[in-house]
Protein backbone atom coordinates (compact mmCIF):
# COMPACT_ATOMS: atom_id res chain seq x y z
CA UNK A 1 0.00 0.00 0.00
CA UNK A 2 1.42 3.38 -1.04
CA UNK A 3 1.86 5.88 1.76
CA UNK A 4 0.48 9.34 1.03
CA UNK A 5 1.57 12.48 2.87
CA UNK A 6 0.17 15.92 2.11
CA UNK A 7 3.01 18.45 2.15
CA UNK A 8 2.85 22.22 2.30
CA UNK A 9 4.27 23.90 -0.82
CA UNK A 10 6.68 25.93 1.33
CA UNK A 11 8.44 22.74 2.42
CA UNK A 12 9.75 21.99 -1.08
CA UNK A 13 13.16 23.56 -0.45
CA UNK A 14 13.68 21.72 2.84
CA UNK A 15 14.60 18.51 0.92
CA UNK A 16 12.40 16.46 3.26
CA UNK A 17 9.76 15.85 0.52
CA UNK A 18 12.48 14.56 -1.84
CA UNK A 19 13.66 12.15 0.83
CA UNK A 20 10.08 10.97 1.32
CA UNK A 21 9.76 10.31 -2.41
CA UNK A 22 12.98 8.29 -2.37
CA UNK A 23 11.42 6.16 0.37
CA UNK A 24 8.40 5.35 -1.79
CA UNK A 25 6.01 7.91 -0.33
CA UNK A 26 3.46 9.62 -2.56
CA UNK A 27 3.99 13.33 -1.83
CA UNK A 28 0.92 15.47 -2.48
CA UNK A 29 1.85 19.16 -2.52
CA UNK A 30 -0.84 21.59 -1.34
CA UNK A 31 -0.93 25.15 -0.07
CA UNK A 32 -1.72 24.38 3.57
CA UNK A 33 -3.17 27.03 5.87
CA UNK A 34 -2.14 25.03 8.93
CA UNK A 35 0.95 22.88 9.49
CA UNK A 36 3.54 21.42 7.13
CA UNK A 37 2.79 17.68 6.79
CA UNK A 38 -0.56 15.89 7.09
CA UNK A 39 -0.01 12.22 7.91
CA UNK A 40 -3.59 11.27 8.87
CA UNK A 41 -7.04 12.80 9.26
CA UNK A 42 -6.23 13.53 12.91
CA UNK A 43 -2.52 14.28 12.82
CA UNK A 44 -0.71 17.22 11.29
CA UNK A 45 2.96 18.03 11.71
CA UNK A 46 4.55 21.45 12.16
CA UNK A 47 8.27 21.16 11.36
CA UNK A 48 10.69 23.63 12.93
CA UNK A 49 14.44 23.82 12.73
CA UNK A 50 15.90 24.93 16.05
CA UNK A 51 16.74 28.39 14.65
CA UNK A 52 13.30 28.74 13.10
CA UNK A 53 11.79 27.84 16.48
CA UNK A 54 13.51 30.83 18.08
CA UNK A 55 12.69 33.16 15.16
CA UNK A 56 9.01 32.20 15.20
CA UNK A 57 8.82 33.08 18.90
CA UNK A 58 10.21 36.58 18.34
CA UNK A 59 7.99 37.35 15.34
CA UNK A 60 4.86 35.98 17.02
CA UNK A 61 4.18 33.13 14.57
CA UNK A 62 4.71 30.10 16.79
CA UNK A 63 1.90 30.41 19.31
CA UNK A 64 -0.58 31.40 16.62
CA UNK A 65 0.46 28.28 14.72
CA UNK A 66 0.00 26.17 17.88
CA UNK A 67 -3.52 27.53 18.34
CA UNK A 68 -4.39 26.70 14.73
CA UNK A 69 -2.98 23.17 15.12
CA UNK A 70 -5.11 22.29 18.15
CA UNK A 71 -8.20 23.98 16.73
CA UNK A 72 -8.25 21.91 13.53
CA UNK A 73 -6.56 18.59 14.38
CA UNK A 74 -7.11 16.19 17.27
CA UNK A 75 -3.50 14.97 17.46
CA UNK A 76 -1.07 17.63 16.20
CA UNK A 77 2.68 17.18 16.62
CA UNK A 78 5.62 19.57 16.43
CA UNK A 79 8.93 18.24 15.13
CA UNK A 80 11.99 20.21 16.23
CA UNK A 81 14.88 19.48 13.89
CA UNK A 82 18.43 20.02 15.09
CA UNK A 83 20.11 20.46 18.45
CA UNK A 84 20.05 23.28 20.97
CA UNK A 85 23.82 23.44 20.58
CA UNK A 86 23.20 24.75 17.05
CA UNK A 87 22.18 28.04 18.68
CA UNK A 88 25.79 28.58 19.74
CA UNK A 89 27.45 30.01 16.64
CA UNK A 90 30.36 31.71 18.42
CA UNK A 91 33.89 31.30 17.18
CA UNK A 92 35.24 32.60 20.47
CA UNK A 93 33.60 30.67 23.31
CA UNK A 94 34.58 33.33 25.82
CA UNK A 95 32.47 36.01 24.12
CA UNK A 96 28.78 36.82 24.37
CA UNK A 97 28.02 33.85 26.60
CA UNK A 98 24.99 35.65 28.02
CA UNK A 99 23.47 35.89 24.53
CA UNK A 100 23.71 32.12 24.15
CA UNK A 101 22.18 31.58 27.58
CA UNK A 102 19.32 33.90 26.61
CA UNK A 103 18.66 31.94 23.40
CA UNK A 104 18.69 28.66 25.28
CA UNK A 105 16.31 30.06 27.89
CA UNK A 106 13.91 31.22 25.18
CA UNK A 107 14.07 27.77 23.57
CA UNK A 108 13.33 25.96 26.85
CA UNK A 109 10.54 28.36 27.83
CA UNK A 110 8.97 27.93 24.39
CA UNK A 111 9.07 24.12 24.55
CA UNK A 112 7.57 24.19 28.05
CA UNK A 113 4.74 26.46 26.87
CA UNK A 114 3.99 24.21 23.89
CA UNK A 115 3.83 21.14 26.13
CA UNK A 116 1.93 22.61 29.09
CA UNK A 117 -0.29 25.34 27.63
CA UNK A 118 -1.11 23.81 24.25
CA UNK A 119 -0.54 20.16 25.19
CA UNK A 120 1.11 19.47 21.84
CA UNK A 121 3.71 16.66 21.80
CA UNK A 122 7.17 17.76 20.67
CA UNK A 123 9.39 15.22 18.88
CA UNK A 124 13.06 15.79 18.10
CA UNK A 125 15.19 14.79 15.11
CA UNK A 126 18.85 15.45 14.34
CA UNK A 127 18.44 16.16 10.62
CA UNK A 128 16.15 16.04 7.61
CA UNK A 129 16.98 12.33 7.16
CA UNK A 130 15.58 11.45 10.58
CA UNK A 131 12.61 13.78 10.04
CA UNK A 132 11.67 11.87 6.88
CA UNK A 133 11.98 8.53 8.71
CA UNK A 134 9.78 9.83 11.52
CA UNK A 135 7.11 11.09 9.12
CA UNK A 136 6.94 7.69 7.43
CA UNK A 137 6.64 5.99 10.81
CA UNK A 138 3.84 8.36 11.89
CA UNK A 139 1.97 7.54 8.68
CA UNK A 140 2.17 3.78 9.28
CA UNK A 141 -0.97 1.87 10.23
CA UNK A 142 0.05 1.28 13.85
CA UNK A 143 -0.26 5.01 14.63
CA UNK A 144 -3.36 5.78 12.55
CA UNK A 145 -6.90 5.66 13.89
CA UNK A 146 -9.25 3.06 12.44
CA UNK A 147 -11.74 5.69 11.27
CA UNK A 148 -9.41 7.59 8.96
CA UNK A 149 -11.15 10.36 7.09
CA UNK A 150 -9.86 12.60 4.31
CA UNK A 151 -6.45 14.13 4.89
CA UNK A 152 -7.44 17.58 3.67
CA UNK A 153 -9.99 19.67 5.57
CA UNK A 154 -11.75 22.91 4.86
CA UNK A 155 -10.00 25.27 7.23
CA UNK A 156 -10.93 28.83 8.01
CA UNK A 157 -8.02 30.67 9.52
CA UNK A 158 -8.52 31.93 13.06
CA UNK A 159 -8.24 35.60 13.94
CA UNK A 160 -4.50 36.18 14.36
CA UNK A 161 -5.15 39.72 15.65
CA UNK A 162 -6.93 38.45 18.77
CA UNK A 163 -4.31 35.75 19.29
CA UNK A 164 -1.50 38.28 19.06
CA UNK A 165 -3.26 40.37 21.69
CA UNK A 166 -3.42 37.31 23.92
CA UNK A 167 0.26 36.56 23.54
CA UNK A 168 1.22 40.15 24.30
CA UNK A 169 -0.46 39.66 27.66
CA UNK A 170 0.93 36.16 28.27
CA UNK A 171 4.41 37.70 28.33
CA UNK A 172 3.48 39.22 31.69
CA UNK A 173 4.55 37.28 34.82
CA UNK A 174 2.02 34.68 35.95
CA UNK A 175 -0.33 35.28 33.02
CA UNK A 176 -1.35 32.28 30.91
CA UNK A 177 -3.82 32.14 28.04
CA UNK A 178 -6.87 31.74 30.34
CA UNK A 179 -5.95 34.71 32.49
CA UNK A 180 -5.05 36.74 29.40
CA UNK A 181 -8.53 36.04 28.00
CA UNK A 182 -10.10 37.23 31.27
CA UNK A 183 -8.01 40.40 31.14
CA UNK A 184 -9.12 41.18 27.59
CA UNK A 185 -12.75 40.46 28.51
CA UNK A 186 -12.50 42.89 31.41
CA UNK A 187 -10.34 45.68 29.96
CA UNK A 188 -11.17 45.25 26.22
CA UNK A 189 -7.64 46.00 24.96
CA UNK A 190 -4.00 45.26 25.87
CA UNK A 191 -3.39 48.99 26.39
CA UNK A 192 -6.10 49.16 29.06
CA UNK A 193 -4.61 46.10 30.74
CA UNK A 194 -1.14 47.62 30.80
CA UNK A 195 -2.53 50.86 32.25
CA UNK A 196 -4.59 49.11 34.94
CA UNK A 197 -3.77 49.67 38.61
CA UNK A 198 -2.68 46.98 41.04
CA UNK A 199 -6.16 46.98 42.60
CA UNK A 200 -7.87 46.59 39.21
CA UNK A 201 -5.55 43.76 38.15
CA UNK A 202 -5.91 41.97 41.50
CA UNK A 203 -9.67 41.65 41.01
CA UNK A 204 -9.19 39.39 37.98
CA UNK A 205 -9.52 35.68 38.94
CA UNK A 206 -6.12 34.02 38.79
CA UNK A 207 -4.04 37.13 39.44
CA UNK A 208 -4.42 38.40 43.03
CA UNK A 209 -2.35 41.05 44.81
CA UNK A 210 1.09 39.42 44.53
CA UNK A 211 0.94 38.83 40.78
CA UNK A 212 -0.63 42.25 40.24
CA UNK A 213 2.29 43.87 42.05
CA UNK A 214 4.79 41.89 39.94
CA UNK A 215 3.04 42.94 36.74
CA UNK A 216 3.09 46.61 37.68
CA UNK A 217 6.74 46.35 38.74
CA UNK A 218 7.67 44.88 35.33
CA UNK A 219 5.74 47.60 33.51
CA UNK A 220 6.83 50.56 35.64
CA UNK A 221 10.51 49.83 36.36
CA UNK A 222 12.85 51.96 34.19
CA UNK A 223 15.51 50.15 32.17
CA UNK A 224 19.12 50.75 33.18
CA UNK A 225 21.70 52.18 30.78
CA UNK A 226 23.72 48.95 31.03
CA UNK A 227 20.73 46.79 30.17
CA UNK A 228 19.78 49.05 27.26
CA UNK A 229 23.31 48.80 25.83
CA UNK A 230 23.29 45.01 26.16
CA UNK A 231 19.88 44.76 24.48
CA UNK A 232 21.05 46.91 21.59
CA UNK A 233 24.14 44.71 21.16
CA UNK A 234 21.98 41.58 21.23
CA UNK A 235 19.67 42.95 18.52
CA UNK A 236 22.64 43.75 16.30
CA UNK A 237 24.10 40.25 16.74
CA UNK A 238 20.72 38.58 16.13
CA UNK A 239 20.31 40.69 12.98
CA UNK A 240 23.71 39.54 11.72
CA UNK A 241 22.86 35.90 12.49
CA UNK A 242 19.56 36.22 10.63
CA UNK A 243 21.32 37.75 7.59
CA UNK A 244 23.80 34.87 7.58
CA UNK A 245 20.92 32.38 7.75
CA UNK A 246 19.24 34.00 4.72
CA UNK A 247 22.47 33.95 2.68
CA UNK A 248 23.06 30.32 3.69
CA UNK A 249 19.58 29.33 2.56
CA UNK A 250 20.00 31.06 -0.80
CA UNK A 251 23.34 29.34 -1.30
CA UNK A 252 21.77 26.01 -0.39
CA UNK A 253 19.02 26.46 -2.99
CA UNK A 254 21.66 27.07 -5.69
CA UNK A 255 24.02 24.30 -4.64
CA UNK A 256 22.36 20.93 -4.10
CA UNK A 257 25.48 18.89 -3.34
CA UNK A 258 26.40 16.71 -0.38
CA UNK A 259 28.50 19.43 1.25
CA UNK A 260 25.65 21.94 1.50
CA UNK A 261 25.89 23.90 4.74
CA UNK A 262 22.42 25.37 4.61
CA UNK A 263 21.17 26.18 8.14
CA UNK A 264 17.75 24.79 7.38
CA UNK A 265 19.34 21.37 6.91
CA UNK A 266 21.16 21.65 10.27
CA UNK A 267 24.35 20.21 8.79
CA UNK A 268 22.38 17.07 8.03
CA UNK A 269 24.73 15.99 5.20
CA UNK A 270 27.26 14.81 7.77
CA UNK A 271 24.81 12.15 8.96
CA UNK A 272 23.92 8.84 7.29
CA UNK A 273 20.86 8.64 5.08
CA UNK A 274 17.79 6.52 5.81
CA UNK A 275 18.24 2.79 5.80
Amino acid sequence: MTIRIVVDERERNSRVPELLKSMGVFVDYKQLLVGDYIVSSETIIERKTINDLISSVFDGRLFIQCSDLINHYAKPIIIVEGNLTDLDTREDFQSDSKLIVDKLRVAYETLIKIALDFRIPVLYTNSIFYTAELLVLLTSNQFRSKDSGPLLKKIKKSNPFFLQQLYVLTSLPGVGTKVATRLLDKFQSPRNVLNASIAELARIPGIGNIRAEKIRKILDSPISTETAAFTQKKLVIDSIDEEHDVHGKIAGDNNDNDNDNDNDNNNSNDLPGPQ
